[in-house]
């Protein structure tokens, strides 16, 4: 290679990688900053799962009336097309009974249990006595004020198109955000209706990261305007340890490292973007992700969290 072809080479990437670290930290100088209809840094995961049985109305009135700035649940539609407030499509470890909510009409479904273990807190249970599974639209009265992120848990039409019809009927396109990991679902999502700000699937998720480590990121637009990603981390506290061999251990580790950036949060903050981590319940893992730059966090624990939040300085 010639000089001048290798200083025309030197200084077109020194040329690209000074406008990508200037466009990382200052978006707004190439992308208009997206408008936010609400801004939350506590959120409860499945209304808070660790002091009250997950994705109750109970669960629901408690982080409610704490403060939380964000209920998250879970739908699935019934059998008569009704949409339910259920995490799992078969309700064998919630209810104990093997059947499949889609199977059943709404006043068929069985109750929860009176204990259900913490899905993210090893070796916890938390009880209660409200068992009903709720319907969607039951949520939507009587939080009228509250956000809600739903997380629509099954590839279906149907389920997509009534959650659409329940979100335009209680006029609240500017208090929820919904999605999936699924690319396909969120796509249908957005599809159904554009009004409705959408998730980062978990491909999308994969491509931020492409882009953000070749420098890509900045001049990439993004329709998406909430990052909602775990702490990889935590999976350690959820197994014991004798149980993961080296090679997992160094992939939670890698993810990990690759996954929580304060520079990517920092730059999708700037942009309008808001980003959750989930789902932490220990005072050391929210205030990681604070530091981090995340805008929020999504705990089992909304007191605890709510407890941190009061003594905590971003």
């Amino acid at each position: 290679m010639s000089s001048t072809a290798a200083f025309c080479l030197l200084s077109t990437l020194g040329g690209y990688l000074v406008t990508s670290l200037l466009l990382l930290k200052y978006p707004t100088l190439l992308h208009q900053k997206k408008k936010q209809r609400f801004r939350c840094r506590h959120i409860s995961h499945r209304g808070g799962a660790g002091e009250n049985l997950e994705n109750t109305m109970a669960a629901f009135q408690h982080a409610v009336n704490i403060g939380t700035d964000m209920l998250e649940l879970d739908c699935h539609i019934t059998k008569d097309e009704q949409v339910v407030v259920s995490h799992d499509a078969n309700l064998k470890r919630a209810t104990g009974i093997n059947v499949n909510v889609s199977d059943l009409k709404y006043c068929e479904l069985p109750p929860y249990l009176c204990k259900l273990d913490v899905p993210f807190q090893r070796a916890c249970k938390t009880e209660g006595k409200d068992n009903r599974i709720p319907l969607l639209q039951e949520v939507f009265e009587a939080f009228p004020d509250t956000p809600i992120n739903i997380d629509i848990k099954v590839n279906n039409n149907v389920l997509i198109k009534k959650v659409s019809e329940l979100v335009k009927q209680y006029k609240r396109e500017h208090l929820t955000v919904w999605g999936n990991a699924s690319s396909e679902i969120v796509d249908k999502c957005y599809k159904e209706n554009s009004a409705i700000p959408i998730l980062f699937s978990l491909q999308r998720v994969l491509l931020i990261l492409g882009f953000f480590f070749t420098g890509l990121l900045p001049f990439v637009p993004i329709r998406e305007q909430f990052f909602e990603i775990p702490m990889p981390s935590i999976i350690l506290k959820l197994k014991e340890p004798h149980t993961m061999s080296k090679g997992h251990k160094f992939l939670i580790w890698l993810s990990d490292t690759l996954l929580m950036r304060k520079a990517l949060f920092d730059h999708l903050t700037a942009r309008g973007i808001q980003v959750y981590v989930w789902v932490l319940n220990e005072e050391h893992e929210y205030k990681r992700a604070f530091d981090l730059g995340a805008t929020g966090v999504m705990t089992d624990y909304p007191t605890k969290l709510k407890d941190f939040l009061n003594n905590f300085s971003a």
